[in-house]
């Protein structure tokens, strides 16, 4: 028996009028959901724990069957695991993305934030960012590292977990009271505009149509963190693929094998069949148990309030992921087990998280279950099926078929 989880980041959404009051996940075209639909446990899980903000990191612990608040311990912390910083006891670590602050004469705090991806960057361009960001403001205390696209890291040394404001919950408004109250952080914001805004590389952005990755933004602050092993907590030798280092930062820590696939981005022009082939490969071949297939683009879309980009992710993971490792399975004859989710909704409307419980479908190639509706978020609440703590579905998963 294999398993997998097939996971669409920010893929449920609500009712949109411009659709005719359906979410981005009823008006896609999905045939190869819709044909497992009817073959499924279809059902809403919870995947924020109460108290807890909408996170990608949160939440995707949840699925991966570890519960947010006992293993929690900040969002930079499991990225700085992705990129191989060593942490101190007394470390903490810090998200700094590179964003696009508005151009303009206004004093820094009455700037208004315009892109949190800074037009998606690639990592090639923010490493050159990086690089003059590290030659002015690294020190003894301070250190900033590489991390993917516009997703770095700061460690501080002997630092604090403080509260900040992660960007996409601000995006189209002015900064200045979401900046941190340290007085240390919000000044080497401030300093990184001076440092950022007329960079060689950002003049050229600029004349492109490309917009300036001009700031440094902090937030996801938190200390060294620990997670039990992926395979003594279910007893399954399992792998991650995911071009988001939050993602491998978690499968670092829970001793899972990162699969990494050749032009995989985050973006939507991610190598989304690659992805599929590399699943399909880890359990046919590679002798693994489980894979988790990471989509990022959802969420990408959500924030840039695309609806018609977030459509189309929808369409690419139905017709370019699941297809393939939906096809490959049955010609293989191996039984398995697959949950195909989101980990939150990142709605257009809002273009951020959301805590709302969320759509899965649990399908079992041994199984003809008989579901009467579609994989979607209402067909999801009207099954009545709802999983209180998300993080309980892995051993949903991974348990026989009832």
């Amino acid at each position: 028996m294999k398993y997998l989880v097939v996971l669409g980041d920010g893929m449920a959404d609500e009712p949109i009028e411009e659709i005719g009051g359906k979410t981005p996940l009823m008006y896609a075209k999905t045939p190869v959901m819709d044909a497992l639909a009817p073959k499924s446990e279809i059902g809403l899980a919870h995947t924020i724990p109460e108290g807890m903000k909408p996170g990608s990191d949160t939440a995707n612990l949840a699925v991966l069957g570890y519960d947010p608040k006992k293993y929690y311990t900040g969002r930079s912390p499991l990225e700085a695991l992705s990129i191989g910083v060593p942490m101190k006891e007394t470390d903490i670590a810090i998200r700094c993305n590179i964003v696009t602050v508005s151009d303009d004469d206004l004093p820094y705090e009455e700037k208004t934030i315009i892109d949190h991806s800074s037009s998606e960057i690639s990592t090639e361009d923010a490493a050159v960012l990086m690089e003059a960001i590290q030659k002015e403001m690294n020190d003894e205390i301070y250190q900033y590292y590489v991390g993917t696209s516009y997703r770095h890291l700061t460690i501080w040394d002997k630092g604090e977990v403080v509260e900040l404001t992660p960007p996409h919950d601000v995006l189209g408004r002015v900064i200045g009271q979401y900046l941190p109250q340290d007085e240390k952080l919000r000044d080497m914001m401030k300093r990184s505009y001076d440092i950022l805004n007329n960079h060689p590389l950002n003049v050229e952005r600029a004349k492109k149509g490309l917009n300036k990755a001009n700031s440094l933004w902090f937030w996801g602050a938190g200390t060294k963190p620990v997670l039990d092993s992926f395979e003594g907590k279910f007893h399954k030798k399992g792998a991650m693929i995911s071009a988001v280092d939050l993602l491998k930062g978690i499968a670092v820590g829970a001793q899972m094998t990162n699969i990494e696939v050749p032009g995989a981005d985050g973006t939507l022009e991610t190598n989304w069949e690659g992805k599929a082939d590399a699943a399909v490969k880890a359990l046919l071949e590679d002798d693994f148990d489980f894979v988790y297939i990471h989509m990022e683009a959802p969420d990408e879309m959500g924030h840039q309030g695309s609806l018609e980009r977030k459509v189309k992710a929808i369409e690419y993971l139905d017709s370019r992921v699941l297809s393939k490792v939906v096809e490959k399975m049955k010609e293989s004859g191996e039984d398995y087990r697959m949950l195909v989710m989101p980990d939150h909704p990142t709605p257009i409307a809002c273009r951020t998280h959301t805590s709302d419980p969320v759509p899965y479908m649990l399908y079992d190639s041994r199984v003809d279950k008989k579901f009467n509706g579609l994989y979607n978020e209402a067909d999801a609440k009207n099954s009545g099926v709802v999983v209180e703590q998300g993080y309980t579905l892995m051993s949903k998963l991974l348990e026989s078929a009832q």
